[in-house]
């Protein structure tokens, strides 16, 4: 592993993101630098096609930079290969989506089990226990033997926090999470997010509702695939 710099769990550097299109070359991410450390709790606001999801996706190492670096946890993601960088990934990033994709055909506890199986952690009775702990920790134990159409909305949403905090990863992030569900199961689920940070996880969460991200510790602004303003602890500037 690289050496983490200046504490920071994600670290990007000088990221750029072009995609090849019918119409010619499309750049989404301008030069990206930004840190995030340890504990912190932050959203991330843009417009649509400002480039929320594609620095998502470079945090996570869904997709990869055209140009620049990536470290998170102090792992250069950007150079891993992608079977190395998916058995990474299901070991230090919990996804939360705004659609839950859960396995429809898997019951509640089975779908939570699922990223222990596929990283090799825990074995046996144990993997059970650890998802029904964390069932119990999301306030939905009594609908672990389920399959997910038998939930409601909010409850889906629980059981896929719960499938990302499987493997005990050190930073949750979440793409719309709270996009598919009613103003009070959202605060609900909020809570569970402040929880999370409480408990020392860094949660990264892309957002379009202003009310949520502005009770996150940090709210950081694409606009046209740069990071127009960084607010915290009620200071803004703006650029990088």
């Amino acid at each position: 592993m690289d050496e983490q710099v200046n504490g920071a769990l994600i670290d990007l550097r000088d990221v750029v993101k072009t995609y090849k299109t019918g119409a010619g070359s499309l750049t989404v991410l301008k030069e990206v630098t930004l840190k995030v450390y340890p504990s912190e709790f932050i959203s991330i606001v843009g417009p649509s096609g400002s480039g929320k999801s594609t620095l998502l996706n470079m945090i996570t190492g869904i997709d990869k930079p055209t140009l620049g670096q990536v470290f998170v946890g102090g792992e250069a993601i950007h150079r891993l290969s992608e079977d190395k960088l998916a058995r990474w990934r299901g070991r230090h990033i919990g996804v939360v989506f705004q659609f839950f994709q859960l396995l429809p055909t898997l019951t509640v506890l089975e779908n939570v089990m699922l990223p222990m199986d596929f990283c090799h952690l825990y074995h046996g009775r144990e993997r059970e226990r650890r998802a029904m702990r964390l069932l119990e920790q999301v306030g939905i134990a009594a609908q672990a033997h389920k399959l997910p159409s038998a939930l409601s909305g909010g409850e889906q949403q629980r059981a896929a926090i719960a499938r990302a905090l499987a493997n005990d990863p050190p930073l949750i992030v979440a793409d719309e999470p709270t996009g598919n569900l009613d103003t009070a199961t959202a605060t609900e689920v909020f809570a569970l997010f402040e929880a999370l940070v409480a408990d020392g996880k860094t949660m990264v969460v892309v957002t379009h509702d202003k009310g949520l991200a502005s009770r996150m510790l940090r709210t950081i602004e694409i606009r046209d695939g740069r990071i127009s303003v960084d607010v915290s602890n009620g200071h803004a500037w703006a650029g990088y």
